[in-house]
């Protein structure tokens, strides 16, 4: 039940325990319910982007038009890149008085890096810095692969406040926070403030689930139904007590919810819920208790089973179940990986239909390579 005082259980379990939580939408409106109900941060992907352009076309479409007019010359990608900045920029802007209140602490808007950037470390650390400097409180999604690794520690070293993605196993968690550690390490030793970062590892306590179910039907494996859905909360449960072990300087975040053992099994832990819009208002509206569970191991005959039976579950469960050159071939990491670059591709396209549009009212030439006026 609710208690007295508190506008929501979100805003309940910030308000009382070390757990924050912080939206998976970026659109103003829904960010704006997510600050009112406790959250912390918010996170921007292209997945992200293409729903804010579709749900607020006549915003956006206008934009793009103004853009069009003062860049003529640009292409459907360079619009692109600059309405998804400003989006971020939006979202930082909502977050501004969290940040303030927090000192800085809590409150950043972490906006994802392209992953065309994504092969070479220099490119992603260069789109990191870049990102970062359009606000105070931005902070820069790059992904826990072997080249994102290193680029994640030489930007925490140059002071920007990353978080590690596309992370699907204990072991991509632990190397995400040694990463973030080495790169805290270095700053330091120049003389440099860290006090003021607040670097996260986003472990997709909802992918693993789907990863680990995938597996366990292509091996025709039949699980217990109700085992499955622990199989991200017993990864998160086992990285965090290894985070806490080892003095790690990163919070952990849960990421991807699906089911409520996403977010009820971490309440309590000095971590990050990362819950979309809809999820939001579905924990809001339930009468659940606000109860720390972190500490609550998951089942072990859960775990058992699951190691026992899903090879793919004792690869994301134990931290020694990959080495860092594995990671780039691990299958969840492929698959996101291309899932990424097609929704860059689609708001790309998206952007694309307002660009062309716009442009022809203006007689611009799209299609040629400089984009100059008919």
């Amino acid at each position: 039940m609710l208690r007295t005082g508190f506008r929501s259980p979100l805003h309940e379990i910030v308000m009382t325990t070390k757990t924050d939580f912080w939206s998976e939408s970026c659109s103003a409106a829904e960010l704006r319910y997510a600050v009112e109900h406790g959250a912390t941060g918010a996170v921007g992907d292209p997945r992200a982007v293409v729903r804010v352009l579709r749900g607020e076309r006549v915003c956006w479409g206008d934009r793009i038009g103004e853009l069009i007019g003062a860049n003529p010359s640009w292409t459907d990608e360079d619009v692109m890149w600059k309405v998804y900045e400003e989006v971020g920029v939006r979202g930082a802007e909502l977050l501004a008085p969290v940040f303030k209140r927090e000192g800085g602490r809590k409150g950043r808007f972490s906006i994802q890096a392209g992953p065309a950037s994504y092969g070479s470390v220099d490119r992603m650390v260069g789109q990191a810095i870049g990102f970062s400097a359009l606000a105070s409180n931005m902070g820069v999604e790059l992904p826990a692969t072997s080249r994102g690794l290193a680029a994640i520690e030489e930007a925490v070293r140059r002071g920007v406040s990353v978080s590690a993605g596309a992370c699907f196993t204990a072991a991509q968690a632990i190397a995400a926070g040694e990463a973030i550690e080495r790169g805290l390490a270095r700053r330091e030793a120049e003389g440099l403030g860290a006090d003021a970062m607040s670097p996260v590892c986003a472990v997709m306590v909802g992918r693993i689930d789907d990863w680990v179910g995938a597996a366990a039907e292509r091996d025709g494996t039949a699980l217990d139904p109700e085992h499955l859905p622990w199989a991200g909360v017993a990864v998160f449960k086992r990285v965090y007590g290894i985070y806490r072990e080892r003095g790690f300087r990163a919070r952990l975040a849960a990421a991807a919810c699906r089911h409520q053992l996403h977010w009820s099994e971490v309440i309590g832990a000095d971590a990050v819920l990362t819950i979309p819009a809809g999820w939001q208002r579905f924990v809001n509206a339930s009468q659940g208790e606000v109860k720390r569970r972190i500490d609550e191991p998951a089942p072990p005959d859960v775990v058992a089973e699951l190691s026992d039976r899903v090879a793919e579950f004792r690869r994301v469960y134990e931290p020694d179940g990959l080495t860092v050159g594995e990671f780039d071939e691990h299958g969840a990491t492929v698959c996101e990986l291309r899932g990424l670059t097609a929704s860059y591709g689609e708001l790309t396209r998206v952007v694309g239909e307002d660009h062309r549009l716009k442009a022809s009212a203006a007689g611009v030439d799209t299609q040629s390579e400089k984009g100059v006026r008919r």
